[in-house]
């Protein structure tokens, strides 16, 4: 089969690499190539590297609403076009071109969690099962049939970046099995229950400020569902201090304030009081430095008990 493959960062690399296995990816279309952090060295998208890696025909188009983009879809005649996390939005003339269809790996079970960062919200929100969802793409963002869904419990240790890595290849396997549905004819289709849908915006700075107001549970989860990106964070002596992991802690102080120091655990850090309990920073990182656990800030003295984190 003929495969137009639309994808972007690490995620969708293991479900190009199953396709490129089984069939003929014409082309990949990537989003432009961006500097690195530093803004000087050029930095590829992780699916460019696989495409120039494996020989396949990379083109990075800055709108797809171009008639030459159109133009491009046509010349290429893919059966089927796959998109992972292309980050773009598909135009009507595209999505009804191929014979196919286009169909999309979405990593939420939907109809919750649509939109761009289901992974985080999953276990921000405190979810016990999370998922992929293999359908068709519709002009309304993530609300296309449902052709497969690929399941997997949320464990407590989980973060963004192991449950990320785990979701990317339950994604391949499942588009995988869909795919072959779609050759072979027999893919079954669902409708969604958009009643039930839920929407997930990116994360802005702002969204990521810890609420020291809320319970340990929810800042736990808070804080491993942006790690390592795109990081909690708080202020501590007016500068920002990024939050990696804490660990959660029953006892309740009843001095002070929530967001206040009020007690350290040797050999794991400090105690920061919340509502309903504690949690121990576990692992941070101050302001233009490196990221220390929470042993190591006891022993740097890092901070002191009274200090409010805003």
């Amino acid at each position: 089969m003929r495969i137009l493959f639309m994808g972007t960062p690490e995620f969708a690399v293991p479900s190009l690499d199953i396709l490129r296995k089984k069939h003929d990816i014409v082309g990949i279309f990537t989003k432009v190539d961006k500097p690195n952090t530093r803004g000087k060295k050029i930095k590829y998208t992780p699916v460019k590297e696989y495409g120039i890696e494996n020989n396949i025909p990379v083109y990075q188009p800055d709108s797809l609403r171009t008639e030459e983009t159109f133009e491009l879809v046509k010349e290429l005649n893919p059966d089927l076009i796959v998109v992972v996390a292309y980050g773009k939005i598909i135009p009507n003339n595209i999505i009804d071109f191929p014979k196919l269809g286009i169909i999309n790996v979405h990593s939420s079970l939907l109809p919750k969690f649509r939109g761009a960062a289901p992974i985080n919200a999953a276990i921000i929100a405190g979810e016990e099962e999370t998922g992929v969802t293999i359908m068709d793409i519709a002009e309304e963002l993530d609300a296309g049939d449902i052709i497969l869904k690929g399941t997997t419990p949320i464990y407590e240790e989980d973060t963004f970046l192991t449950l990320h890595d785990r979701l990317k290849e339950i994604g391949a396997e499942k588009l995988n099995e869909a795919v072959d549905q779609i050759e072979n004819g027999t893919a079954k289709r669902e409708k969604q229950n958009h009643e039930l849908a839920t929407f997930v915006k990116p994360y802005k700075k702002t969204d990521c400020l810890i609420n020291w107001n809320k319970n340990k549970e929810e800042i736990f989860n808070f804080v491993r569902g942006m790690n390592p990106f795109p990081t909690a964070y708080t202020h501590h002596n007016d500068k920002i201090l990024k939050v990696y992991a804490v660990e959660k802690l029953d006892k309740i102080y009843e001095e002070g304030e929530n967001g206040e120091i009020v007690d350290l655990i040797k050999g794991k850090g400090f105690v920061v009081k919340v509502n309903e309990g504690s949690i121990i920073l576990t692992e941070i990182k101050p302001e233009n430095k490196k990221n220390i656990s929470g042993k190591d800030s006891i022993n740097g003295n890092l901070f002191k008990i009274g200090e409010i984190l805003k």
